[in-house]
């Protein structure tokens, strides 16, 4: 492997902090962007006259929700090896440039309906392609910048805007779209020209870069591999054929089978490649293999956690509090501010500690208060008391940054410095995957509890309250998905599953009652709680794996950076 243009020169003493700048902005950018839709989807749907709702619409609103994760989870492993082979800092400055420009392209749908439905789908999987240039590279420059005494510290600040991004998204989302839905996606412009500009006057190329060929095989069989288990994940939760969930449906074992198979057949393609993108060889790092462990199960644990507390919010707490449902998605947002101040305090903190003792009393310490947390949110009552619940999202916010910082920067520590791309890309995908597969987890296990009791108590509350047998019947053997979506996407869920023709047969008392704002959190209060509580005992034993996983990566003595960890395996790719 030949090296290229290795700096000769040392950057100034404050490069290191321009570097933090541009790549904590960065972060931050396409971390909010990738949760700001999820409040904004009803001004969005409503703005583009589309009924997301309606059988067959069901597409535009998974992939409206999971379309980025998807492509950020596919593709941070090959665009980490580009930039270990063409520069970290190009790649990563490409990748601001990209995201802002389709930015620009969703903040200027013009069309309506299906075709701006579809309109926003592609773009949106663009925008993270520019997503997924910056998460890949963006921990390698870091490293590259910072000594390994501070590196903990650049993560923790790093890592906490990732991590805070995602919830601080719904805020921004929520504050946005009752002005313009367009704004969602213009907010992002302005800061990702800065981040352009700013990321090509300042940031240098101070990693090894070795030209070597590009995997293509191996490319093409991970994302393919991938894409197929994901939607197949993704589909999963809908309903199938008078069944509440599709896993029995043909396509969606199609898409799991042969997305494993093929995820195996890659497995045997990067043992056997000159030059392969995924470097299993660095499996045999420890340190590395523990962190890339533990981040995947932290990720396993708390992936779904930020929708089963929106449609808890959004379905019945709020709701009992007196807010109408078309204004719970702003303040679901809002009630869920503890958790990202918990992250920006922790994050930070954590990495700085964990430069003086090591990763491993944090990262591991962090997902065991990770699992008290979520057994304290299951200990909660449905209606619980507002600062009870704050106090516990402030904790588990601190929980995870406290894991989050120190495990990546004893990941990025363990790797070469050749490597360090490909070596952060492998961990965000890990990351990223693990996210999506949560989310079908939890909505899988959060169905199941429904499943159980919603449609005896649904068909019960409506005969009680005047509602013709038929209608009844209809509505409470509709598949529980388009209940918790209704409430997700704030639209009163008894409106949705009786509609129109159902309400006209009722009084306008009887109406008044079933559409008020406690009947339906009390209607399905006892169904979510037995969903909810399935999702958080494997929330729990997920956290606990991955305390288990971190210990292993050994003490601080144990971090060694080494020059080459593998010489035995060293190959001339030329």
């Amino acid at each position: 492997m030949r090296q290229l243009n290795t700096p000769t020169t040392a950057p100034s003493p404050r490069y290191k902090w321009v570097a933090l700048s541009v790549v904590t902005m960065g972060m931050l950018m396409a971390t909010i962007d990738s949760s700001i839709v999820l409040i904004a989807m009803p001004a969005i749907f409503h703005g583009i006259g589309l009924d997301p709702l309606e059988p067959g619409n069901s597409f535009y609103l998974l992939w409206m929700i999971l379309g980025f994760l998807i492509v950020t989870s596919v593709l941070v492993v090959s665009l980490g090896r580009l930039g270990d082979i063409y520069g970290r800092v190009r790649i990563y400055n490409a990748g601001f440039a990209v995201f802002t420009v389709f930015s620009a392209a969703l903040s200027v749908t013009w069309m309506h309906g299906h075709a701006a439905g579809l309109w926003l789908i592609v773009m949106r999987l663009f925008q993270a392609l520019g997503a997924a240039m910056l998460m890949a590279n963006s921990s390698a420059i870091l490293t590259d910048a910072f000594p390994r005494h501070q590196r903990g510290l650049a993560m923790g600040v790093n890592q906490a805007a990732a991590f805070s991004g995602t919830f601080i998204g719904l805020i921004v989302g929520g504050l946005l779209a009752p002005f313009d839905w367009h704004l969602i996606f213009l907010v992002s412009v302005p800061v990702g020209l800065l981040g352009t500009v700013w990321g090509y006057r300042s940031l240098r190329e101070l990693g090894e870069r070795h030209l070597s060929r590009i995997d293509w095989l191996g490319n093409t069989t991970f994302a393919v591999g991938m894409v197929l288990i994901m939607v197949g994940l993704t589909y999963g939760i809908e309903p199938y054929h008078g069944h509440d969930m599709g896993w029995t449906s043909p396509f969606v074992l199609g898409c799991v089978v042969v997305g494993v198979d093929i995820m195996f057949l890659f497995a045997i393609i990067e043992r056997r490649v000159a030059s392969p993108m995924f470097r299993l060889p660095l499996f045999r790092i420890r340190p590395f293999t523990a962190g890339v462990s533990a981040s995947f199960l932290a990720a396993l644990a708390r992936g779904g956690l930020m929708f089963m507390l929106v449609i808890w919010l959004q379905g019945i707490w709020l709701p009992l509090h007196g807010y109408s449902f078309d204004r719970t998605p702003l303040w679901a947002g809002v009630a869920m501010v503890p958790l990202t101040t918990g992250m920006l305090i922790s994050g930070p903190l954590s990495g700085y500690l964990s430069d003086r003792f090591g990763a491993r009393p944090f990262a591991s310490g962090g997902m065991l208060a990770v699992a008290v947390c979520f057994a304290a949110l299951e200990a909660l009552p449905v209606n619980f008391h507002y600062w009870i619940f704050g106090v516990v999202l402030f904790f588990t916010g601190a929980s995870m940054a406290a894991f989050g910082s120190p495990n990546r920067a004893g990941v990025m520590n363990s790797l070469p410095p050749r490597h360090r791309g490909a070596g952060s890309g492998m961990n965000t995908t890990f990351q990223n995957s693990a996210q999506v597969f949560s989310i079908g987890l939890f909505f899988t296990l959060l169905i199941l509890g429904l499943s159980s009791t919603l449609s005896t108590n649904l068909y019960q509350g409506l005969i009680a309250n005047g509602v013709p047998a038929a209608v009844a019947t209809h509505a409470s053997h509709l598949p529980p998905i388009s209940t918790l979506f209704a409430a997700f996407l704030g639209v009163n869920p008894i409106q949705h599953l009786l509609g129109p023709s159902g309400l006209a047969q009722l009084s306008a008392a009887q109406q008044a009652t079933l559409l008020g704002r406690s009947y339906f959190p009390s209607l399905i209060g006892a169904s979510f709680r037995a969903g909810l509580h399935a999702a958080l005992d494997f929330a729990i034993v997920a956290s606990l794996l991955a305390a288990g996983a971190s210990w292993v990566r050994g003490a601080k003595s144990d971090e060694v950076e080494l020059d080459d960890p593998l010489p035995a395996l060293r190959v001339d790719y030329n």
